[in-house]
């Protein structure tokens, strides 16, 4: 069924939280889980490796869906006893390769977290794109993802704006240069395109460090397991420290989803909501 491999502590490594196990289903060793992912077709695939929080590794022997809710059998645990012992596990999954997410528009929101913005060349607001906008203070999920820009000029009492994450405003992310900018329609960043903002030296490296900004609470799908279409999209970054494996929590509780861990989500720039 398991077993131990000391180099996959999600504690250690960037590892990714798929889901929570729940309550035993039936009596050969069914579980039904609670989903923080966006793509559990391939992660509760047959063959599919996850790992708890203290390095036990599970193989996928078989999923399915039953009234919105994903049941899956672990190999090794062959009877209602075994699988009411996992109740409240946790189990994670390796993160994709960020170079082929990059090709296909697609991020984990803690990538995109803290990353310098600047108006894209060739703006329609004119602005000079040696200014700096401001930092990405958080990715926020919903029926479209916004990204929470913290901004370094503040400008009519406003210090946060929520700019939709699509190609046609961010036209292009380097995470190579940490780096994201931002083509934006007139009005929706307060102070831009003011001519005494756009005329001032802002160089990029008068930018503060990104530790100094502070993000704002992620947002989380409380809701994921009661309908795992509702994962398609994106779910905020959570904090990094996964909740102990003997947690006994339930899918279907609601409270279990203010543990501290970093769901596997994606901020999807092309609209796209699953991955191949």
């Amino acid at each position: 069924m398991q077993r131990q491999r000391s180099d996959a502590d999600p504690q250690q490594h960037d590892l990714l939280r798929v889901c929570r196990i729940g309550r035993a289903q039936g009596l050969k060793g069914e579980v039904t889980v609670q989903t923080f992912t966006t793509e559990p077709e391939r992660r509760f695939a047959p063959g599919s490796v996850l790992v708890d929080s203290q390095g036990r590794t599970f193989t996928v022997a078989q999923s399915r869906t039953f009234h919105q809710r994903w049941i899956v059998r672990l190999s090794g645990v062959e009877d209602r006893t075994s699988a009411e012992a996992l109740n409240g596990t946790e189990l994670y999954g390796e993160p994709d390769d960020p170079e082929e997410m990059a090709e296909e528009g697609v991020f984990y929101p803690k990538d995109l977290i803290g990353m310098t913005v600047v108006p894209a060349a060739g703006n329609a607001l004119g602005l000079p794109a040696d200014m700096t906008i401001g930092t990405v203070a958080d990715v926020i999920d919903g029926p479209q993802t916004l990204l929470k820009i913290r901004l370094r000029k503040p400008a009519d009492g406003t210090r946060d704006a929520l700019v939709p994450f699509v190609e046609q405003i961010v036209p292009d992310v380097d995470p190579d240069a940490d780096t994201l900018t931002l083509d934006p329609p007139g009005g929706l960043i307060p102070g831009l395109g003011d001519p005494d903002v756009a005329a001032e030296d802002d160089p990029i490296d008068d930018l503060p460090d990104a530790d100094t900004a502070t993000p704002a609470t992620p947002v989380t799908d409380a809701d994921a397991d009661a309908d795992p279409d509702a994962d398609a999209g994106t779910r905020a970054m959570e904090d990094t420290t996964p909740s102990a494996a003997g947690d006994q929590a339930d899918p279907g509780d609601d409270s279990a989803n203010g543990d501290a861990a970093r769901d596997e989500s994606v901020a999807d720039r092309t609209g796209d909501t699953a991955r191949p």
